[in-house]
């Protein structure tokens, strides 16, 4: 069974809480208990229907204010599908924390006030979405129950966005009509909406066709730890070297030729080791330990890669950033880490070319510094190559971090658009 993460996205009040915990409820996914406590917070509160919204609203001050602040992370599961849901909050203060959300989702919800239409938030967004390459977006128009199920409500929302994302780089675009609180178009078709022939919202999430997302093309193995037991009790394992990491695209079989780098050696797998035993191939994104038939040295941040389809080895990378530190700036000739799949060096930052304003897409070339929650595109020199793809080819290989020396806090988190 495989599983789609996905991540809800949108403005304030547009119900992306409570439509997870309808997922929950109505795909049974919650414990008796956990609802017992969800409908005596409702009563206490005097609200008249359980508020389903608090399945995932965990901290003290998102349940005080009402709204959503941390990534709150939920799994459960269909029997053709498991899931793993990032509610991202919609304020415009805590967009690192969807951009965190949104990094690994291979899809994500945008909902969108059926009374409100298309707000400035909800544009910004989409746009963060497709910056980060998320597959596929789905718009669910929600609180229909409050315009009256109005089919042409929902075709202007429909026009307005439509006209919004043919600016952005969206490949797979669907839009629900949906109201989260009554559950109408969320696990089950909606009989208020008799003009809406589409799927509901779970089982599109069931079907949505993601295999085809992952970059099978392009062998990249980043070594994360070279594993070497030398254990006294099991003498067949005296000998044994693997070299132990997730793989971030492509296909590995046995019997592979390989490349490694930096050295530019080449060599063959002899086997591929899992938790549960050997498998005959491993893929994106599972986390493997290869053997291989030659003694190369091989340490945590190399890449065992194709000899005829390498990454690029850089020091000089372009990138799209989005800063995430509160109380301090990026800049021109910052010194920064940053880290990139495993490997770890330093950067300076060599040029901001500009700052992007995401609600208008305009480029603002005269900016010299990034402040919270602000996107731009700059230039970084490594002071050791990085084995790269661009992030539209790999979101593996192709995105970084970037870490404040002082601190060692994450201060950026960056998409690469080009590399020398």
């Amino acid at each position: 069974m495989d599983i789609l993460r996905f991540a809800t996205a949108g403005s304030v009040d547009d119900g992306k809480s409570t439509l997870i915990g309808r997922l929950l409820f109505d795909s049974k996914a919650i414990f008796e208990d956990q609802l017992e406590a969800v409908e005596r917070t409702s009563r206490d509160r005097g609200t008249e229907y359980t508020d389903l919204s608090l399945l995932t609203d965990g901290l003290r001050a998102e349940r005080e204010q009402g709204i959503t602040i941390d990534v709150a992370y939920r799994y459960f599961a269909t029997p053709k599908r498991k899931f793993i849901i990032a509610d991202t909050p919609g304020h415009i203060q805590y967009t690192r924390n969807m951009v965190t959300g949104a990094s690994t989702a291979d899809l994500a919800i945008i909902l969108i006030d059926a009374r409100k239409g298309v707000l400035e938030q909800s544009r910004r967004h989409a746009f963060l979405t497709t910056l980060l390459r998320v597959p596929h977006l789905v718009l669910a128009v929600n609180k229909m129950d409050l315009v009256d199920y109005s089919e042409a409500r929902f075709e202007e929302i429909r026009e307005e966005f439509t006209a919004f994302a043919s600016k952005l780089n969206a490949s797979d675009l669907t839009f629900i009509p949906i109201s989260a609180l009554h559950g109408d178009n969320v696990v089950s078709r909606s009989e208020n909406m008799p003009w809406y022939d589409g799927s509901s919202l779970l089982h599109h999430l069931e079907n949505v066709h993601i295999a085809s997302d992952r970059n099978l093309v392009d062998v990249r193995f980043p070594v994360q730890y070279v594993i070497r037991p030398h254990s006294a009790t099991s003498p067949e394992l005296h000998d044994y070297r693997g070299y132990a990491g997730q793989v971030a695209g492509g296909v590995l079989k046995p019997g592979d030729e390989v490349l490694h780098l930096p050295s530019g050696l080449t060599t063959t797998i002899t086997g591929i080791d899992t938790f549960e035993g050997p498998v005959e191939e491993a893929f994106a994104p599972m986390s493997v330990t290869l053997r291989l038939g030659d003694d190369i040295d091989i340490s945590r941040g190399d890449m065992i890669c194709r000899p005829n389809n390498q990454p690029q080895a850089a020091q000089e990378i372009d990138a799209m950033i989005c800063w995430m530190a509160d109380g301090l700036k990026l800049q021109q000739r910052s010194k920064l880490i940053i880290k990139h799949t495993t490997r770890t060096a330093r950067a300076l930052v060599r040029d901001l070319h500009y700052r992007l304003d995401v609600n208008t897409l305009h480029r603002d070339e005269s900016a010299t510094a990034l402040g919270l929650n602000e996107i731009g595109r700059v230039s970084l020199r490594t002071t050791q190559p990085l084995f790269v793809d661009d992030y539209a080819r790999n979101r593996l290989t192709g995105g970084f971090i970037l870490i404040d020396e002082a601190t060692n806090g994450t201060v950026a988190a960056g998409m690469i658009v080009d590399a020398h």
